[in-house]
């Protein structure tokens, strides 16, 4: 049974390129803070561990696993499966640690709807503009013109799914990202006051979905 020693789920999505991954990386590094690690069909990236940044399975195995109910979230996201298994977020948060996410809205939404008996902080991440957005995708080490295309397009249908996040944060500069972020967590766990600007950001989302 969950009690007041338990950890907090800190969950971070954004749009493809807008820097979640970065931002999990950097508060993984705080004390008390762990990453959960996804399992996915996709290929790895040049820089990426097995086991370490995901669990790489086929999609044999994961479709056993969503079978055997053993995911806490999952979803299909550019044509692979990504997902969180449950046991070793329950042990985490169980031991006192704080688990982040590093998800798309989809996995968010599966998380929220199953009423876990933790307390959830959710962040959505945007970028500063359309074409950062595009000038970062382009600039991954996929190098593709037509695969950042087919990203931008899905910013569209992803950005309004800002609403349903208890923050969203700009990601202007990577360090001043990350501070704010740092600082909603500990003010949310320590119930101080946030500094936190609705209007701001709901003007923000006008402009990029312009």
């Amino acid at each position: 049974m969950p009690s007041e020693n338990d950890g907090v789920l800190i969950v971070l999505s954004s749009p493809s390129g807008a820097g979640k991954t970065t931002l999990v990386k950097m508060l993984s590094k705080t004390d008390n803070f762990e990453v959960s690690i996804s399992h996915t069909t996709r290929q790895p990236r040049p820089n990426e561990i097995p086991d370490k940044d995901y669990y790489f399975v086929n999609e044999e195995e994961f479709k056993r696993l969503i079978k055997n109910e053993e995911f806490l979230e999952y979803a299909k996201v550019f044509n692979n499966f990504y997902g969180t298994t449950r046991t070793p977020v329950i042990d985490k948060l169980n031991k006192g640690k704080n688990v982040l996410f590093d998800i798309d809205w989809q996995g968010a939404d599966q998380i929220k709807n199953k009423k876990l008996d933790y307390k959830l902080i959710t962040f959505f991440i945007l970028p500063p503009s359309k074409e950062v957005l595009f000038e970062r995708l382009s600039s991954r080490d996929m190098k593709d013109k037509l695969i950042a295309e087919e990203r931008m397009k899905q910013f569209g249908r992803d950005v309004l799914h800002w609403i349903n996040y208890d923050y969203v944060v700009i990601n202007n500069d990577l360090k001043d990202c990350y501070t704010r972020i740092f600082n909603l967590i500990n003010a949310e766990i320590s119930n101080g006051s946030k500094d936190y600007d609705l209007e701001y950001i709901r003007n923000h989302v006008d402009k990029l979905t312009s």
